[in-house]
C-alpha cells in the first residue's frame, strides 16, 4: 500500500480486507455461486423497472424492493473475494493490484461488447421475426446494457479471483 492515503482510503481499505466474510468466498465453487446468484438478482432486479414501464403492472416494483437487500449481500461478499479490487482508489493498490484490475476491465470490456453486440442482433431479429417496433425494444436493451456495463467488471473480477493460500 503506498503511503499519502486520506483517511477515506484508508478506512475503506481496511474495510474491503475484513476477514468476516471470508467462509463465503472461500472456494472457487462458493464465489462462482454468489456471482451467479448476483448475476440472477441482478436480472430480476433490472426487470422490474423495465416491466413496470412498458405495463401497466406496479407489483414487479415491489420485486425489486425485495432482491436489493440480497444484491447488495452478494455485492458485498464478491468485493471481499477481490478485497476490493475495484472500490479501492488507485493509489490504495499496489502495481500488482492495478495490473489486475486493468486485466479485470480490459476482460469485462470485450465480454460486454460480445454481448451488445448479441442484444442488438436479437433486437434486429425480434424487429423482423415476430415484427415488433424497434422503438419499444430501444429502452429496455439500452437499460439491460448499462447494467451489464457497470456490472460485468465485478462479475469478472468475481470469477476470475484465486484461492488465498490457507493461513498457517
Amino acid at each position: 500500500m503506498t503511503t499519502g492515503l486520506t483517511k477515506y482510503d484508508r478506512r475503506m481499505y481496511e474495510v474491503m480486507n475484513r476477514r468476516d466474510a471470508r467462509p463465503l468466498h472461500a472456494t472457487t465453487a462458493r464465489r462462482r455461486a454468489v456471482v451467479c446468484a448476483h448475476v440472477a438478482l441482478t436480472a430480476i432486479g433490472a426487470a422490474a423497472p423495465v416491466t413496470t414501464a412498458l405495463t401497466e403492472w406496479k407489483w414487479p416494483l415491489f420485486v425489486l424492493f425485495g432482491v436489493l437487500l440480497p444484491w447488495c449481500l452478494a455485492t458485498g461478499v464478491i468485493n471481499s473475494a477481490t478485497r476490493g479490487l475495484l472500490e479501492l482508489r488507485g493509489r490504495a493498490l499496489d502495481e500488482r493490484q492495478l495490473a489486475e484490475r486493468d486485466r479485470v476491465h480490459a476482460r469485462a470490456h470485450r465480454v460486454t461488447t460480445l454481448l451488445l453486440l448479441a442484444g442488438v442482433l436479437g433486437a434486429f431479429a425480434a424487429g423482423g421475426i415476430v415484427d415488433v417496433r424497434m422503438g419499444v425494444l430501444l429502452a429496455p436493451v439500452l437499460f439491460g446494457v448499462l447494467v451489464v456495463h457497470a456490472l460485468m467488471p465485478l462479475w469478472v473480477a468475481g470469477l476470475t479471483v484465486r484461492d488465498e493460500p490457507d493461513e498457517d
